[in-house]
């Protein structure tokens, strides 16, 4: 038979450290022998029930049967004649309980039986166990989904970083860290809260991230004040993370230089966002509404100098000098995809020699 101190012992160690009620973990390992007994003793029409009493350290499991003059399924009813000598305690259609605890611990295979019986209420405790983790992590994030949140390297295992957040261990999976951000316990980084969801079956789900575009919107309205206040915008942001993000800025205030109040007095808000995500090159774009302009500026830190657009099919011909190519394409074509993703404009690089320089853009 299961060593009842043994599972109270467990029971309260659980019940503290993952912070999930007795009676929880008391209903799971129930739970967990109802269903093995009814794998080798019961049939599907049994009703069984299983009550586990810690405090005095007693198990019971019973079946359930209706008192009936003539049975008809074995499995659901009992006969006033099987009952015997206790028949007069009892009316047809009263429901018992059959106690049959003993009959298990006498059978030649109940060592087998309670085995089995562990090894399910421990795989449910730690399914419950995680899930209970995740409960927990979604309700400290459910309010802050499109946020930062500055947290603390607590550990680093192969492939995750666990940070701390209030004294709870949160994941960063593989697939949402950068290569180059040196996770090193006690190094402090913000985190991109991507999505806080429940699913069909109400399974929570929180998603951290360092890699998505977002991050960079959400780390410059940490520091700029004019994104809260509605003063800046950010119209779009497009990015390869570690290497440049692409932002497209905008203001409806005529005296504000929205580029300028990013980039900030010696450049030092520009600068902060940049250092938190490890050196990553940032090129700020006003956007003004002169889809020209913006495809020039867009293509930083080459100089353009002219540009045809075809809006119908959201085309353009961008015009440089030869020896700005390098500066337009840059490595592996990041420099120009990152442009065209930013304007929504599919971009061709044209070299101009330097005596075809137009005086004035024709608009």
């Amino acid at each position: 038979m299961l060593d009842l101190k043994q599972i109270e012992q467990a029971v309260n160690i659980i019940s503290i450290e993952k912070k999930i009620p007795k009676e929880k973990l008391i209903e799971i390992i129930e739970a967990a022998i109802k269903t093995a007994y009814k794998k080798d003793y019961s049939t599907k029409d049994e009703e069984i029930n299983v009550r586990l009493d810690l405090q005095n350290y007693n198990l019971e499991i019973t079946v359930e049967k209706t008192v009936v003059k003539e049975v008809t399924n074995s499995a659901t009813e009992i006969s006033f004649e099987e009952l015997g000598d206790d028949a007069g305690d009892y009316e047809e259609w009263d429901i018992i309980e059959l106690d049959v605890t003993d009959e298990i611990n006498g059978e030649d295979g109940w060592e087998s039986f309670w085995r089995i019986a562990s090894q399910a209420a421990r795989q449910v405790i730690i399914q419950k166990i995680g899930d209970s983790e995740k409960e927990k992590i979604y309700d400290l994030f459910e309010w802050k989904e499109g946020q930062v949140i500055n947290m603390k390297v607590e550990m680093v295992e192969w492939w995750k970083v666990i940070f701390d957040y209030n004294g709870n261990q949160v994941v960063l999976p593989k697939s949402e860290q950068v290569a180059r951000d040196a996770y090193t316990p006690g190094a402090r980084f913000f985190l991109y809260v991507a999505e806080v969801s429940k699913n069909e079956t109400w399974t929570p789900k929180v998603v951290l991230s360092r890699k998505r575009p977002e991050i960079v919107t959400a780390i410059f309205a940490e520091n700029v004040p004019e994104i809260g206040d509605g003063i800046i915008n950010i119209d779009n942001v497009v990015r390869q993370p570690w290497v440049k993000t692409k932002l497209l800025v905008s203001t409806t205030f005529e005296e504000i230089d929205a580029v300028g109040t990013l980039i900030w007095q010696k450049g030092i808000r520009v600068k902060w966002v940049m250092d938190e995500l490890s050196g990553e090159k940032i090129d700020i774009i006003a956007n003004r509404g002169d889809i020209r302009e913006i495809l020039k500026k867009s293509l930083s830190p080459a100089e353009v100098i002219k540009v045809d657009v075809d809006e119908k099919n959201e085309s353009a011909i961008c015009y440089i000098l030869p020896t700005e190519r390098a500066k337009a394409v840059w490595k592996n074509g990041l420099n120009v995809n990152l442009a065209s993703k930013l304007t929504g404009y599919r971009i061709s690089i044209e070299d101009i020699e330097q005596k075809e320089k137009p005086k004035k853009e024709e608009k």
